[in-house]
């Protein structure tokens, strides 16, 4: 044993030397340094990194979440080629990131932005874009990834017909632009020289009897083209009933053992597909694909599908009740059985007896109070409100109701909730 030791040490003087490791700790020290004094231009430099999964991308906003660093959209006037920070210290996302755009359409619309400063309007975009480089497919997928948010239009607005013809706004605003650019150039070739102002191309309007897009419809649009959800999550409304009622993640079906194990499994999400077939014995069933904020996972439902098949449909937000056990019981097979399946706008209406913030006494200034009262009466709605105030001297627990305000539980007062240090809430 001695011998083997000695061995061993002197193995250890070179096999991971001196300056090996300097090295290591010169790089830890410098991305520690970055990270603790410009957050945000470290995690979008991560985000870059790691812009081609996915996952990995999910991950990492949900730690700018964390260091309360913004993560926002593209947008023409504020987003570079890849992941960047604005003015205001958040993070954007990257042109060149989005389905249908390439890197020289993004550095096309970039290089303009900071020759001609920002794009005023959409008009001024389609005016002063470059044509050969950033084409329909472009301007539509930033149409619809949020990139012309800023400009005051509603998404749906670009596809709405605004004439006879079945024009769009978009194929408008694509014909205006190209008129106004071949006009100008006519004009700076002409021995009458250029003037802006001669240049009368009519304004196409944008309509304003359209048929507005669901939420979840427009999600699902902004995350076919970035590839996740930026702006919303189409759980936003119902975050507080996955998070205070659930006892199971989506991404834990899969482990029937392990489920077996508890009483009763409740979870929920939003249904993004939905495969039906039948069994070798002519019974229908069906294999629903269910995403919440942590994952996707599959629900195989085979005895009961008839019962419960018109529940299970794309873009529906349900909450689960179920059980997991062996069918039979020699059998290696776990089988999910149903017992409950409702929608989350039900369950948020009348399932949601009360809702409780828990403060501390000592925590307690006349600034948080502020705070609190003013997000509580721009939250009013139907849920009665409890606050549980603990007296750090005494030991002891005050529940009071409040007689005045009842609240909506929605996701901005779970998050105001959630992301101060000195309020914590939870629900029934």
């Amino acid at each position: 044993a001695s011998a083997l030791f000695a061995d061993m040490e002197s193995f250890a003087n070179y096999a991971f030397n001196k300056s090996h490791a300097a090295c290591y700790s010169w790089v830890a020290y410098q991305t520690a340094y970055l990270k603790a004094h410009y957050p945000a231009e470290f995690m979008a430099a991560i985000l870059t990194r790691r812009k081609s999964d996915i996952k990995e991308i999910t991950k990492l906003m949900d730690e700018c979440h964390q260091l309360k660093i913004a993560t926002l959209g593209p947008d023409v006037n504020e987003s570079y080629s890849n992941f960047g920070v604005n003015q205001k210290g958040e993070i954007r996302f990257g042109l060149a990131a989005l389905k249908g755009m390439g890197e020289a359409a993004a550095e096309a619309i970039i290089k303009e932005r900071e020759k001609g400063g920002l794009y005023a309007d959409i008009y001024d975009f389609m005016k002063r874009v470059n044509f050969s480089q950033v084409n329909r497919k472009c301007i539509e997928s930033l149409a619809l990834s949020g990139a012309f948010d800023s400009f005051g239009y509603a998404r749906e607005q670009y596809f709405a017909v605004i004439n006879s013809k079945g024009e769009s706004f978009l194929d408008a605003l694509l014909k205006f632009g190209s008129n106004y650019q071949t006009a100008q150039y006519e004009a700076q070739n002409s021995l009458f020289g250029f003037d802006d102002m001669n240049l009368a191309i009519a304004l196409p309007q944008a309509p304003k009897d359209y048929e507005k897009w669901n939420t979840i419809e427009r999600l699902n649009k902004e995350r076919e083209l970035v590839g996740i959800y930026l702006s919303a999550h189409p759980l936003d409304d119902y975050s507080v009933i996955l998070k205070s009622m659930c006892n199971t993640q989506v991404s834990e079906l899969a482990d029937k053992e392990a489920l077996a194990k508890k009483q009763e499994l409740v979870f929920g999400g939003l249904i993004t597909s939905v495969r039906q077939g039948f069994s070798k014995k002519n019974k229908p069933y069906g294999i629903v694909t269910i995403e919440d904020y942590h994952g996707t996972g599959e629900l195989a439902i085979f005895d009961d599908w008839e019962i419960w098949c018109n529940r299970f449909v794309a873009g529906a937000t349900l909450y689960i009740h179920a059980r997991c056990g062996k069918k039979f019981e020699k059998s290696d097979f776990y089988n999910i059985t149903l017992s409950s399946v409702e929608h989350m706008a039900d369950v948020k209406e009348h399932s949601i007896e009360r809702f409780t913030i828990s403060l501390r006494s000592d925590k307690m200034t006349d600034e948080l109070v502020e705070n609190l009262t003013s997000l509580l009466e721009s939250n009013q709605g139907t849920t009665p409100l409890y606050l549980q105030i603990f007296d750090s001297e005494s030991q002891s627990m005050l529940l009071v109701q409040s007689r005045l305000l009842k609240v909506n539980v929605n996701h901005s007062l779970v998050t105001a909730i959630e992301d101060s240090e000195d309020l914590n809430y939870f629900v029934n």
